[in-house]
């Protein structure tokens, strides 16, 4: 971190580039939200499994929020000490150097079109080929296999890549580039959270690996340069609202909220619901590598001090499961209304689902696994497919808390949750009589934007160190079990026995 005295700013910003909208946030010295701008961009379905957004759009958007934040507290470059990104992780741009153009649409964390990458590479190895360097294993979530396909797909693109026109970066590394200067001087830098989810850093020396580079066929003149969480990449350039302002902290959404929730040590945890849910727990400077199906993940890195590790559980469906009761079926209008309907009903009917849209992520991790609705009897109806829906969060939720608790080797006492969905009490009740511990939300609920914004901070002096972060925590609502224990064991082993249904699904004739 910076030694330099605190900025003239009274206020931090933070980037929020997520899976549906971006966001732009401002907060000042307590940790409190100043204002916001926000927009959605298209996600685009070219055919099933594949899943898309524009580049070009989320850069406009991204300039469009910083404007909305700023004017609706009536603020300017000169009351900003600094720009904090996080983003949307595994997502990956590929654009022209010289251009300044994306070769193809950003393909989305969520995308399945390159199982077959991941079977060729598998074959020699298994899906843990890569797992002790990288902390992951071989699945299409992850960026590479992303870059490797647009190089194989995309006329042109693997001459371009391998004559050095050619940049990749997740998104933060998209917006980053753009804010300072794009193709005129443009910083083409990622941190070390976002590099981790690409399989091809190595946990370790916290370096692109150069043999695992080889092998998936991506040059090494493609990827930016790996920096820490908190420091200073460069300010933003030319004529933007900003132009000046140093950007200063870059964490991909999940370690993030982690940081929002300022679970800066060895054993905190916290779980994000959002389009998916994703539990993190710290464990420290050590790299923990799972036994029971989580991934091995760099939590932090503030400047030059050691990084910090973590276990992450990934969920691929919570929070789009809402979304597509609202878009696909129709069954809702809007996505609060889904409390409203599961609250119609006294339990779930019987009915379970499971929605493994993009095939089961931790603790399963079965690219075979299709979404089921099981249970379903003539007494069911919407309410109980609504309750449904809202407790499949909370059960995969568990899912991955079991498997937190079998490789830290000490059960988590409570849970602190953030994210769009712990506004939803029925949600949250449910998730501590699942988990049978308390679950607990903190006043700021948007704490992935929080966290950049820290990063961003601490690197110019803003606050000056962790502690500072951590007073600015307060606890919102506690949700404590009430479900007695045989219940919840009956209720955990129907939903074990739905997730089973949903495996061996796609073979050579279902895609």
């Amino acid at each position: 971190m910076s030694e330099q005295e605190s900025p003239q700013g009274a206020y931090v910003i933070a980037i929020d580039q997520g899976t549906t909208s971006t966001r732009a946030i401002v907060f000042d010295h307590s940790g409190g939200i100043v204002s916001t701008g926000q927009l959605e961009h298209g996600q685009i379905f070219p055919q099933a499994g594949w899943v898309e957004h524009d580049p070009r759009q989320i850069w406009d958007n991204t300039r469009e929020v910083i404007g909305q934040a700023l004017s609706k507290a009536n603020l300017t470059r000169h009351d900003i000490a600094a720009v904090g990104i996080t983003n949307q992780r595994e997502t990956a741009v590929v654009w022209d150097r010289t251009t300044g153009e994306p070769v193809y649409n950003a393909i989305v964390w969520q995308d399945t079109r390159t199982q077959g990458i991941v079977d060729h590479l598998a074959a020699d190895g298994g899906v843990d080929r890569f797992a002790k360097k990288t902390g992951l294993p071989l699945a299409t979530y992850f960026s590479g296999t992303k870059i490797a396909w647009i190089l194989d797909n995309v006329e042109g693109a693997r001459a371009r890549a391998e004559a050095g026109d050619l940049l990749f970066g997740n998104t933060d590394a998209w917006v980053l580039w753009n804010l300072t200067g794009g193709t005129d001087g443009g910083v083409h830098v990622t941190d070390v959270t976002n590099a981790s989810r690409t399989l091809f850093m190595d946990l370790e020396a916290l370096a692109w690996d150069q043999e695992i580079l080889d092998t998936f066929g991506v040059p090494a003149s493609m990827l930016p340069e790996i920096r820490s969480s908190s420091e200073v990449y460069g300010t933003v350039h030319g004529s933007q609202l900003l132009r000046g302002v140093p950007v200063a902290g870059i964490l991909g959404d999940q370690q993030a909220a982690t940081f929002g929730q300022a679970a800066f040590g060895t054993g905190e945890a916290k779980n994000t619901y959002g389009t998916g849910c994703f539990l993190i727990f710290n464990t420290g400077e050590e790299i923990v590598h799972s036994q029971n199906g989580l991934l091995t993940t760099v939590g932090y890195r503030l400047g030059d001090a050691p990084p910090h590790y973590a276990l992450e559980g990934s969920i691929a469906v919570t929070g789009s499961l809402v979304q597509w009761l609202r878009d696909n079926l129709g069954m809702i209008q809007t996505a609060p209304q889904v409390e409203e309907l599961a609250r119609s009903v006294e339990d779930n009917g019987g009915v379970y689902i499971v929605p493994a849209f993009s095939g089961l992520f931790a603790p399963y991790w079965r690219p075979d696994a299709r979404g089921a609705i099981v249970g379903l009897t003539r007494f069911a109806n919407r309410g109980h497919i609504a309750r449904a829906a809202l407790e499949a969060t909370a059960f995969q939720t568990r899912d991955v808390l079991d498997a937190v608790n079998a490789d830290a080797g000490v059960p988590l006492t409570e849970l602190k949750v953030d994210g769009g969905m712990v506004a939803n009490d029925a949600l949250m009740q449910f998730q501590a009589d699942i988990l049978g511990v308390d679950v607990v939300r903190p006043r700021v609920i948007e704490t992935t934007a929080l966290g950049a914004a820290y990063a961003a901070g601490l690197a110019v002096g803003f606050w000056k160190d962790l502690g500072e972060c951590s007073a600015n925590w307060g606890e919102d609502r506690r949700w404590s079990p009430s479900m007695d224990a045989e219940e919840r064991e009956r209720q955990l082993r129907l939903w074990r026995k739905a997730v089973s249904k949903s495996m061996d699904w796609v073979d050579g004739d279902v895609r």
